[in-house]
């Protein structure tokens, strides 16, 4: 379309932007900047609400505070919910103009996964705003690709590929070859385990380093470039999984060291001893698992935002166990009734059959004998059921939150990735 002057206005909701012709056909929003190349006034008005060509202005009936954030966002690069907007009008706005739920700083993204469970859906259609889903996908790469330039861009792009396994065909790649190796490493550690290990390994000796030379290999260069590409590197290093991994890999160097020292394998001093725990730490390989599979994500999550369900949870135990483990010793063992049970002769070993019976395993191998001591097992076994059941009710709760609010992630970026499979 031959524009009529060499500046164009945008009128959003009544508040106008003035550019040139030059910045609107570059401009980051795909929306506005398609406005360059209509030819006709049909396809204008395809794009906004309204055209006056004497004035050169492009009228769309949108919210104009929330379009002056997006402005803020392509300036600075941060996208922020607008203070007394809905979590769901702004983001039907984002779609409209282009941008994706990833566009947002993460405590916002929270802040629309809680809104979205709340009222129970999945995703918004980009046909519920008007748009196509190519001009959303385009727009969304041009702002992506506006305010991630150079270094930072290709930084950014590793860092999705290392850190969101469904971020692109690539990283599921990546996560598919990490969890064989997780699984190798496993098989390798039960194996080794097993009686009649000891007699084969000696055949297998050369193929078992080499197979746990090669795993190692692979944790330690995914920990290290995920460390190099990460936003914050002290951030990056508060963060669980990640000291997991680092526990994980550190006991195969430790042990090399050892071995290099002439420190034998199955020495009986506390260096052989020592070797043999670095050894069994490489179990911890299994929470690697929890960056791929949405089960033990949630179950991470949960146990994070319940610390204080939890620390309930344990209080109450640890104040019923103290009681009935004291009044357990002094039923049982501490009165001269004639019957003393040696079961019962401390606090502390009482306090062992306390704990199995108010959890309702009841192995057995403890049990009163005494008629009170009976009477304190069935009390103390109620009351178990009853303080187990208060808190678990929250932490059900959050499980269930927490559970939907990955999924509507997972759904997020499979959508994202169906689209990159189509192109």
């Amino acid at each position: 379309m031959k524009f009529g002057k060499s500046i164009c206005v945008l009128n959003v909701g009544g508040t106008r932007y003035a550019f040139t012709r030059e910045v609107i056909k570059d401009f980051p929003l795909r929306r506005v900047s398609r406005l360059h190349a209509c030819a006709t006034e049909k396809e204008v008005l395809e794009l906004c609400d309204d055209y006056d060509r004497d004035q050169n202005e492009f009228f769309f009936d949108r919210h104009s505070q929330v379009f002056m954030f997006i402005m803020l966002y392509l300036r600075s690069g941060k996208l922020r919910f607008v203070p007394g907007v809905c979590e769901l009008s702004f983001y039907t706005e984002m779609l409209y103009w282009g941008l994706e739920s990833v566009h947002l700083d993460s405590c916002c993204q929270k802040r629309l996964d809680d809104r979205m469970s709340e009222i129970g859906i999945d995703t918004i259609s980009e046909m519920d705003v008007g748009v196509s889903g190519d001009d959303s996908q385009s727009s969304g790469e041009q702002v992506h690709d506006t305010a991630l330039t150079g270094r930072a861009k290709w930084l950014e792009k590793m860092r999705k590929t290392f850190e969101e396994p469904n971020s692109s065909i690539l990283a599921q790649l990546l996560a598919s070859v990490s969890v064989i190796f997780v699984l190798v490493s496993m098989i390798m550690l039960c194996a080794s385990t097993l009686p009649d290990w000891d007699t084969a390994k000696r055949n297998i000796v050369e193929e078992q380093r080499t197979v746990e030379a090669v795993c190692i290999g692979w944790f330690t260069a995914e920990c290290t470039i995920r460390f190099l590409v990460a936003r914050s590197k002290c951030e990056f290093l508060r963060q669980p999984l990640n000291i997991i991994d680092v526990i994980a890999i550190t006991p195969y160097y430790v042990t090399m060291a050892l071995a290099q020292a002439g420190v034998p394998d199955a020495g009986l001093g506390v260096a052989g001893v020592v070797l043999r725990v670095l050894r069994m730490m490489r179990v911890f390989w299994l929470m690697k698992l929890a960056r791929h599979f949405l089960g033990l994500q949630t179950l991470g999550l949960t146990l994070t935002r319940c610390y204080r369900e939890m620390v309930m949870l344990m209080v109450f135990v640890f104040v019923a166990m103290a009681i009935y483990s004291a009044l357990a010793q002094l039923l049982e063992h501490g009165m001269d009734l004639g019957i003393k049970n040696p079961d019962f002769a401390s606090i502390p070993a009482s306090a062992w059959w306390v704990i199995i019976s108010m959890t309702t395993v009841g192995y057995g191998d403890v049990y009163p004998v005494t008629v009170g001591g009976r009477v304190l097992g069935g009390m103390c076994v109620v009351s178990g059921i009853v303080l187990l059941a208060l808190p678990i009710t929250f932490i059900y709760h959050s499980f269930v939150q927490c559970y939907q609010e990955l999924k509507l992630r997972s759904a997020r970026y499979a959508r994202n990735l169906s689209v990159e499979l189509l192109q």
